[in-house]
């Protein structure tokens, strides 16, 4: 009996939020194998990139990190609430009318934490795909935590239509491990890979252009290979995204003519061009 009323639950958590995604063309969930690769800014940024190229107020950033949000801070909305209406709860409206939800928005205080077991997450983010009024929009990017639990459970569940993931790593070898159980995890939930991506891939010089590697770089062309997945390409090192993402400015608007802002228009384009090739 427990267990029928379980899935009737889910089912109507399944209808409820197809009927609001029905609206949003694209669902592009964000994701990493470990903490540490930048996976928060680049979610803000690829979102930047895709409103930059003639989709203003058509993008939309869901911060599915519940204990660790952090997409209000990066793009410029911290401090921000949402507005609950007769039709639902609507987002914050960031620059180029990016839309964005988080958790950040409901919490009382800065230094607030979010203590919550696994079922209380789950609701947390059903509501937010459910409830929250998008609106019309050519591509939601749901920007998740580290690893393979709770939060990026629940979105491949209640989101089987999604589109695909983006993995976000580092040249490093010691990601290697986790990556490949991010890919294995997307595989096993039946999830497409739209690529891996590869952050902090080498330093340019802002000054004479000169490239620098810092860090291995490869590595997460590597994996893709071994994976048999895309590789979307590399982000290099640029000290201005830090200090961008620390001021609540995206990168690529500041800097568009940097080689970090390029390489994530680029990647942009491609995973746009791989989405849309699918979807045809």
């Amino acid at each position: 009996m427990q267990q029928r009323d379980r899935r009737r639950a889910f089912e109507e958590h399944l209808k409820r939020v197809k009927e609001r995604m029905a609206k949003v063309k694209h669902k592009i969930a964000v994701i990493s194998g470990k903490g540490g690769v930048g996976k928060s800014v680049v979610t803000v940024n690829l979102a930047m990139a895709f409103a930059l190229n003639g989709r203003e107020g058509r993008v939309g950033i869901l911060d599915a990190d519940i204990h660790g949000p952090c997409v209000p801070k990066i793009i410029g909305l911290k401090g921000k609430r949402l507005i609950a209406g007769p039709p639902g709860i609507f987002p914050a409206s960031g620059p180029l009318g990016v839309k964005v939800v988080s958790i950040d928005f409901l919490l009382p205080g800065q230094e607030t934490p979010v203590i919550w077991r696994g079922p209380l997450k789950y609701q947390a983010i059903r509501q937010f795909l459910s409830d929250i009024v998008w609106g019309e929009l050519d591509y939601l990017f749901i920007d998740l935590p580290p690893g393979t639990g709770d939060e990026p459970l629940s979105v491949m569940q209640l989101l089987p239509d999604m589109d695909g993931v983006v993995i976000v790593t580092i040249p490093s070898e010691v990601s290697r491990d986790v990556v490949m159980k991010a890919v294995s995890f997307a595989r096993h939930l039946n999830t497409p890979i739209i690529g891996i991506l590869e952050n902090m891939s080498g330093f340019v010089c802002p000054n004479c252009g000169a490239e620098i590697n810092i860090f291995r770089v490869g590595g997460g062309e590597k994996i893709a290979k071994e994976m048999n997945v895309r590789f979307l390409g590399r982000i290099p090192i640029d000290p201005r995204i830090c200090e961008d993402s620390d001021e609540g400015v995206p990168f690529v608007m500041k800097h568009e003519d940097t080689a970090a802002a390029k390489a994530f228009m680029k990647i942009a384009k491609k995973i746009e061009e791989i989405v849309e090739a699918e979807r045809d």
